[in-house]
């Protein structure tokens, strides 16, 4: 088959996988994952190699930094930044410390908790966002404190990246390192605060390509480029000049020009990231390890739940949104990708272990209906004002308990009224059956004894006669 007729069947999947999740008011990623997953190796196997794709994914990931660094609101965000920036400290602290636990039990590498530490305590922003903004809570004061949240965390990706991309190599030089990730985040913060105490900056070379449709989205990719490629040149991360591009563009007065017309770009290139990040799912080793996968996704997801809600509550957030906060934000982020990817080439990190990551993390996103649905339920529990913890979770998933409760009554009063069991019978007859036959079996063999004794005895009694019969012989020779 033809390149181009590959591409364009794996547009039209990705485009009605795309849509469907967009009806189901779902981020249209999900349905992005799903294609990677049906199309690859896998499943149908129409996309074996993962190659093929693996530039355009990496430039979806600067892409990705890059839309992140425009679509942040800093004058916003300067207004939580202690409850923001506390809270993804508590968040990353909580989950080295309870990964920390496993990797003893199971003896891991520091290195790889630091690892999946960075990845669990990472949120996703699409799916939170779409979640906040379907129950409305988007605007209000929830949605900022999770906003916040979500800002924090992206900003906190950038030293993360840079941290795990130096423990990817052999020898490890600890003071460039400490320089090298404080000299990063000094600028960036020093960056923030610039932009975001002064009006919205000019970008004077703008006004050179003004006017000319073909050359706005040409300097947005440039920019975004550029300024990766001098970070990578100073010895960090390529991303972290991608997210400093879309942090300046996004807080210029040519926000709105330079985002509009690279909007479709960023669009396919966004789509080819997350197709390639289903490719690495492994539809077979989901079976094979589906009680493990299950079980891991359930831990992470509602222990991540649990744990934003403590924190949101220990850093001063009332009830009702400490609990849709925490709930919007229970999912695991498409930056873990990136954080995964960026460790994998390293020793540290085992297929397994890189293939559940990427397996939970992938669905984690998946279930972000069940989630959507949570966080709408909880909205309208907390305007009812619940008193306690059994009020709360009647109203939150009473339906549901009440129907799984009468379907397991229901299940066990017809195993109890089933008639006895017939393999027990049938296990009765054949016993029956057997004890017959041995016995049978032990009767022909005394028999078989019995017939060989007889034998016996009649042997000896020839012997005995044929020994008279000699003796009379020799009796009556004598007489003669």
């Amino acid at each position: 088959m033809h390149q181009l007729t590959e591409i364009a069947i794996i547009a039209t999947v990705a485009l009605v996988l795309g849509m469907i999740m967009t009806r189901l008011k779902q981020p249209a990623i999900v349905g992005y994952l799903l294609t990677g997953m049906v199309l690859g190796r896998s499943a149908f196997g129409f996309v074996e190699d993962r190659e093929n794709v693996e530039i355009l994914a990496e430039l979806g990931v600067l892409m990705l930094l890059y839309l992140i660094g425009m679509e942040l609101n800093l004058k916003s965000f300067m207004r939580i930044w202690k409850t923001a920036i506390g809270g993804v400290i508590l968040q990353v602290a909580v989950a080295y410390v309870v990964v920390g636990l496993v990797a003893i039990f199971l003896d891991w590498p520091w290195q790889l908790t630091l690892l999946l530490a960075f990845s669990l305590s990472v949120s996703s922003t699409a799916v939170a966002v779409k979640i906040l903004e379907d129950i409305g809570e988007l605007h209000q004061h929830t949605g900022n404190i999770a906003v916040g949240l979500l800002i924090a965390q992206d900003l906190a990706v950038v030293p993360m990246l840079l941290i795990i991309g130096s423990l990817s190599g052999e020898a490890l030089d600890v003071p460039v390192l400490l320089m090298t990730i404080g000299a990063a985040i000094a600028f960036l913060i020093g960056l923030i605060l610039f932009l975001s105490r002064r009006e919205r900056i000019h970008l004077p070379f703008l006004k050179i390509i003004s006017g000319h449709a073909d050359l706005t989205p040409l300097f947005g990719i440039v920019f975004c480029l550029g300024l990766a490629a001098v970070s990578g040149l100073l010895g960090t991360s390529p991303a972290f000049g991608a997210f400093l591009a879309g942090l300046i563009i996004g807080n210029s007065q040519e926000r709105k020009s330079v985002v509009e017309a690279t909007q479709p770009i960023q669009s396919i290139l966004l789509m080819v990231f997350f197709l390639s990040i289903g490719l690495l799912i492994d539809v077979t080793y989901i079976w094979r390890n589906l009680g493990l996968v299950v079980v891991m996704l359930l831990v992470v997801v509602l222990g991540k739940t649990a744990i934003n809600i403590v924190i949101l509550r220990v850093t001063g957030v009332d009830w009702r949104s400490a609990f849709i906060a925490g709930t919007a934000l229970g999912q695991i982020g498409e930056f873990s990708f990136l954080l995964m990817a960026t460790g994998g080439g390293s020793g540290y990190v085992s297929r397994d272990i890189s293939q559940l990551m990427i397996t939970v993390i992938a669905l984690s996103l998946m279930i972000s209906p069940l989630w959507l649905m949570t966080a709408r339920r909880a909205q309208s529990v907390a305007a009812g004002q619940a008193s306690n913890f059994q009020v709360f979770w009647n109203k939150l998933y009473g339906k549901e308990t009440q129907a799984f409760v009468q379907a397991s009554k229901a299940t066990v009063e017809y195993l109890k009224s089933l008639p006895p069991n017939k393999e027990k019978e049938e296990n009765n007859e054949d016993s029956n059956v057997d004890a017959t036959v041995a016995a049978q079996a032990s009767a022909e063999g005394s028999e078989n004894i019995i017939q060989s004794e007889d034998a016996a005895t009649y042997q000896a009694l020839l012997e005995s006669e044929r020994g008279s019969l000699g003796n009379l012989d020799n009796s009556e020779s004598k007489k003669f």
